[in-house]
């Protein structure tokens, strides 16, 4: 008969004694408990102690957090965190350098725990750190020690980052400012800077003013990845919180600094591979400086304002250039229209109407004076072998490169804020200093020659606009790691070649569609099915690791999870970092009997997604969520790292509780396998030669292999 709900069988710990192995009643309360465990020991002064996990975290047991612990669970009595923040309080102070440090560097432990962290805040000990690090008195090991600790009990959000005195952000500045300074102190000081400017309007303007933009870029030249991350966070984090009007100049300086060529070269083709983190800096980079473009785009063009005309009479002048003004003006605006319907605007007599409606506003007159100014053989070619033709085929460049704008800022979400847990950069935007207008240079010839290939003509416009979009986002997701190599992939995209993939794609809806052949998939589908699931099942053996929500900013955080061969177990348990292959089921700690699990729920309805609310803009994150949900009333979070690892582990678990897997990987699986398996079979029926008693065909499938991917 199993133990009941509320009982929960432990091992207590303690230095020097043998274990306790007790039944945990969830129902008495955790004092009585204590006491009891004291007694044991003969400890005297049982409201001095707690109780803490004694592996990954050692997080302190609360009453809040009692339900988190699971049979086969390992505690360790420790004294109470009121009575560990007052020592460890007494001891960084201590005239005793060696016990400074050993007190410093427990405390940068314990500080990651709520539960003490809340009794050290109480007592005054995060100003007690503040004047620690001012003194100028602790160096090496001992700050860094400190400004972990200072670091992670703020973290918490227990007090306000709006209390720390402009002393203490002038002594971490200049930690950052110092030529020669120790990494691990160096990494620490961005890192509270960073948080500081995120977290505090007030302390943006105070940290902006101590930090050189030239000093923060200096820490990208160097061969640690890790300071080089903690720096391109903090410029995007002042990037970020900077005023509208400032913003422009930030992007002017770091363009002067060389910011661009200097992530090139020292990150994006340093001889280190990316790490996520990394990554993550580097696409919220990317989309902070896109951003910039927003005004622009959002800005519509004044029909009586002459200096913007005036841009239109320039690209007039570039198509046309040589060709005389007629005399009266009359000729003159008969003329001007007749070039401007050349140029492809949908409004001949006043163009300016044209550039109106925003997206793309004003940005798309921006994009064709630049390729008519620093592409103008291109621009000038465009033009004029669209306007010469009289057969209803001609490209109306004005349209094409407002409509193409307005995509373009769709595809790089221009405006948007960054996704947490997005990692999306693009390596070819950092090989130029003006990588969005070089796109669209690189963009409108694609359009204008898939326009020839398609033979279009005015009626099929949005059709074009429909292909193009298709060349650029899948060029985009190969990752050209320069604007060269999107030329090449794009070329390799050409009409025929997305004709030929969406027919390729459609082939299991397109071309299987009669009756014999409609029986046969029927008859197929089970035994995909069952081999699709069994693929599932082999990966949540093999296990993934999971990255912990929280602040970015900290060095990651893992945990890996991964199921019994005997599928009737999850196990999962704390990483220190990723692992590199499978994790053994020895280290993973925490485990779930797979039938206390009572249902998977994904997105919104996670616990975790409804309890981060700052993360509800944040859709990539949500696309990626899914919890167990578990008896009697527990949830195990996840936050897969990618949508691979999100479909198989959905799938997975759904196979494990007999349900249906309905994600679209196993959707495209099964139309993948069932279009293999079918052409095999035809492909057999075809080089069978029927004798005149022709004998059944056998209902067995045709034996393939078929490997998923491991991302």
């Amino acid at each position: 008969m199993p133990p009941p709900a509320d009982i929960v069988k432990v091992a207590i710990e303690w230095p020097g004694a043998n274990a306790q192995l007790i039944e945990l009643d969830q129902k008495r309360p955790l004092s009585s408990i204590i006491r009891e465990v004291c007694d044991g020991w003969s400890l005297s002064g049982s409201e001095q102690f707690a109780l803490r996990y004694a592996d990954g975290p050692q997080l302190y047991i609360t009453e809040q957090s009692r339900g988190d612990i699971k049979n086969g669970t390992i505690l360790r009595l420790a004294i109470s965190p009121g009575r560990a923040a007052r020592q460890l309080l007494e001891r960084i102070q201590s005239h005793s350098i060696d016990a400074r440090l050993e007190a410093l560097k427990e405390l940068a432990k314990l500080s990651a725990d709520p539960t003490f962290a809340t009794e050290f805040i109480n007592m005054e000990g995060i100003g007690t750190l503040a004047r620690l690090a001012e003194s100028g008195t602790h160096f090496g090991e001992m700050l860094a020690f400190t400004l972990t600790a200072f670091l992670e009990l703020m973290d918490h959000g227990i007090v306000s980052w709006d209390l720390i005195s402009i002393s203490f952000i002038k002594q971490i500045a200049g930690y950052v400012n110092q030529p020669m300074v120790d990494v691990s102190i160096l990494q620490r000081s961005l890192a509270i800077l960073e948080s500081m400017v995120l977290n505090s309007h007030s302390l943006y303007h105070r940290v902006a003013q101590e930090i050189t933009v030239g000093q923060l870029i200096g820490h990208l030249q160097v061969s640690n990845q890790e300071i080089q991350t903690y720096a391109i966070a903090l410029i995007n984090a002042l990037f970020l919180k900077a005023p509208e009007d400032r913003r422009q100049e930030m992007a002017s300086t770091l363009a002067q600094k060389h910011l661009r060529s200097i992530i090139l070269n020292h990150v994006i083709r340093g001889n280190r591979p990316i790490k996520a983190e990394m990554a993550h800096q580097l696409y919220v980079l990317q989309v902070l400086t896109f951003n910039l473009l927003e005004e622009r785009m959002m800005t519509k063009m004044d029909p009586n304002d002459q200096a913007q005309r005036d841009i239109i009479f320039e690209l007039r002048r570039i198509a046309f250039e040589g060709e005389n003004d007629p005399t009266g003006t009359e000729k003159r605006k008969a003329m001007y229209t007749k070039d401007y319907k050349m140029l492809g605007f949908t409004n001949h007599v006043n163009p300016a109407l044209d550039f109106t409606q925003t997206p793309p506003g004003m940005l798309a007159l921006d994009n064709m004076l630049y390729l008519a100014k620093v592409h103008q053989d291109t621009y000038i070619r465009i033009v004029l072998e669209n306007s010469s033709r009289e057969d209803k085929h001609e490209c109306p460049f004005g349209r094409c490169a407002i409509e193409l704008t307005r995509m373009l800022c769709e595809i790089l979400q221009v405006g948007e804020l960054p996704n947490e847990g997005c990692n999306d950069y693009h390596p070819m935007f950092f090989t130029h200093d003006r990588a969005w207008e070089e796109f669209f240079c690189v963009c409108i010839q694609l359009l204008n020659k898939t326009w020839k290939e398609m033979r279009a003509t005015a009626e099929d416009f949005n059709k074009v606009m429909q292909v193009v979009r298709e060349q650029i986002t899948r060029a985009l997701a190969m990752k050209p790691s320069s604007l060269d190599q999107l030329k090449i992939k794009l070329r390799g995209l050409s009409y025929s070649e997305i004709l030929r993939l969406r027919q390729s794609e459609r082939l299991s809806q397109d071309d299987f569609q009669s009756p014999p052949i409609i029986e046969l998939r029927e008859r197929i589908q089970p035994e995909i099915l069952e081999l699709i699931k069994q693929q599932r099942l082999n990966r949540l053996c093999e296990g993934s690791c999971f990255r912990k929500l929280g602040n970015r900013r900290r060095q990651e955080k893992f945990w890996f999870c991964r199921l019994s061969l005997n599928h009737k177990v999850l196990h999962y348990g704390d990483l220190d970092e990723s692992p590199q292959g499978e994790v053994p089921f020895e280290l993973l700690s925490d485990k779930i009997p797979v039938s206390d699990i009572k249902s998977v729920v994904t997105g919104k309805d996670c616990p975790h997604m409804k309890e981060k609310s700052a993360l509800k803009q944040n859709k990539e994150v949500l696309e990626l969520a899914f919890s167990v949900l578990y008896d009697p009333d527990e949830t195990l979070n996840f936050v897969a790292p990618n949508k691979y690892e999100y479909c198989i582990w959905t799938d997975g678990l759904c196979a494990l509780l007999g349900r249906e897997m309905g994600s679209d990987l196993t959707r495209s699986d099964i139309d993948t396998l069932i279009s293999m398996e079918m052409k095999l079979r035809l492909l057999d029926l075809e080089n069978i030669t029927i004798p005149e008693a022709a004998p059944p065909i056998p209902k067995e499938p045709s034996s393939y292999n078929f490997t998923y991917p491991k991302v």
